[in-house]
């Protein structure tokens, strides 16, 4: 729509959120008119119409088969859009439109902002399966005739209430028609389903809908007036109800067809088992997380363990076995903590490898320097967890074989991301300026634990590749490429 609105017409800014705020509530007219809406805006030069958007109901069937958007028509061409737009008013024709052998009654709703006309709604009905309507359909359709008068004066949509169409009720999920009184003259049956679900154990017409609300949903205090007036429907406003073991969300939309309230809708969906499965989300979140920090606990009670036996050790060589297993063990611990304290099992692997390198580097404290450049951005648990531990077995292999005791340098750990999609993938450069590798050596085959654990998680957990070489000048160079999304 904004590309339209801004290539064929004449309309600012501020009218093309007017429009956007209309197709975001023209739902419900379509629904309560059982027919198709069609939003023409006047071109530039005002020679044409240009169709901007279309909805369809979901209550009835639809007079178009095609997609109208986008389609521009002469003026003059339909006299109905040319009188509601030039004379401001709604215009009904007497005899249906016959399209596709299907007569279709049109009607003309001018769209007004602020006392100008922007627009015209075309309003065309089915009229195929035409029958003797029900009460129900009767109250859609009055409802339906006093939101156009609403549209055609500029009073609807409501200015700054934006409502989230996806999430919010819509008439078929329960319908309350009230007199300006509050006081219920119909309610459908999936309405008074949802107030039975509350507790209602009577009829809901003739009742003050806002007292009968207040009274079935449960209050500490004195009456909610706020809950009272919301269900009474005398200003445009949301919100949710739970009494009885029952949640129903309710939404009050005033009806002013001639600028005083005559009455309101009231519309509501009975979301009991949906908030449930929430709040069953919620718990199990809570669970993890739990879990999570449990988790972390533990490891980094076994860390300090064999941090104690570590120093108990006269072995220097069993010392420092020791504490290569405190520093993976506090590698894992890391990713658990972060974890804990997010709501999916998803963690911002920057801050945990800005940690293990600060880990690591206590090993050589003043003499080499660690550094991070690039970002390694978001990753799934079972990518995360597998790559500190991969991450720390490197930058410990560095500090320890490439430097000489008391000898300065520096290591540098680079990540480059792919584009996110599907097959995107991360690549990790430690480089360091020390010794270098020893004649002959092969990563691929050398014994060390801390490599065979490298090769074990890079290739069989992570589905990535993994290789030494020397660095450009001086020192080595480690490269890892691995997927972004875990292997299934």
């Amino acid at each position: 729509m904004n590309d339209l609105v801004r290539q064929h017409t004449a309309l600012s800014e501020s009218d093309l959120e007017w429009l956007h705020l209309l197709v975001s509530e023209w739902q419900l007219l379509s629904d309560l008119s059982f027919a198709d809406l069609v939003l023409w805006v006047p071109t530039l030069d005002g020679t044409r119409y240009v169709s901007v958007a279309q909805m369809r109901p979901n209550t009835g069937p639809t007079s178009y088969q095609d997609d109208m958007v986008g389609h521009l028509v002469p003026r003059g061409r339909r006299p109905l859009l040319d009188a509601a737009l030039d004379e401001g008013r709604i215009v009904r024709e007497g005899d249906p439109e016959w399209r596709e052998e299907v007569p279709v009654r049109v009607e003309s709703i001018p769209v007004r902002r602020e006392g100008r006309v922007l627009g015209v709604i075309a309003r065309n009905t089915n009229l195929l399966t035409v029958r003797t309507p029900s009460r129900l359909e009767l109250t859609y359709l009055q409802s339906a005739s006093d939101l156009a008068q609403m549209i055609a004066a500029g009073a609807f949509p409501f200015p700054g209430e934006q409502v989230d169409m996806d999430s919010a009720p819509r008439a078929g999920d329960g319908l309350i028609r009230l007199d300006a009184e509050g006081i219920v003259q119909y309610a459908s049956p999936n309405a008074l389903s949802a107030y039975h679900r509350l507790g209602l154990a009577a009829d809901l017409v003739g009742q003050h809908l806002g007292q009968i609300t207040a009274e079935l949903a449960p209050s500490r205090g004195p009456v909610d007036e706020a809950l009272v007036k919301l269900a009474s429907g005398y200003a445009p406003r949301e919100a949710e109800v739970e009494g009885n073991g029952g949640v129903i969300q309710l939404r009050a939309i005033p009806l002013k067809p001639k600028g005083t309230r005559i009455g309101s809708l009231v519309l509501l969906r009975d979301v009991t088992e949906l908030r449930r499965r929430e709040r069953e989300l919620i718990t199990k979140d809570a669970t993890i997380r739990e879990i999570h920090h449990r988790v972390k606990n533990n490891l980094q009670t076994v860390a300090a363990l064999l941090r104690l036996q570590a120093r108990r050790m006269e072995s220097v060589r069993g010392r420092e076995a020791l504490n290569e297993a405190v520093r993976r063990v506090g590698s894992i611990a890391i990713v658990h903590e972060t974890l804990s304290q997010n709501l999916d099992e998803r963690v911002e692997f920057d801050e945990i490898a800005d940690r293990v390198i600060a880990m690591v580097a206590e090993i050589s404290p003043g003499k080499v320097t660690c550094r991070r450049n690039g970002r390694f951005g978001i990753l799934d648990a079972e990518v995360a967890t597998p790559l500190s531990m991969v991450l720390t077995e490197i930058l410990q292999n560095a500090l320890e074989h490439a430097f000489a005791p008391g000898e300065t340098g520096t290591v540098d750990v680079t990540a480059v991301r792919g584009e996110p999609r599907a097959d995107a993938r991360l690549l990790i450069t430690v480089t360091d300026d020390g010794r270098g590798l020893p004649e002959g050596f092969d990563p691929q085959r050398a014994g060390n634990l801390g490599l065979q654990i490298v090769r074990t998680l890079v290739e069989g957990e992570l589905g990535g590749t993994f290789d030494m070489q020397p660095a450009a000048g001086r020192g080595t160079r480690v490269v890892l490429d691995i997927p972004v999304h875990p292997q299934k």
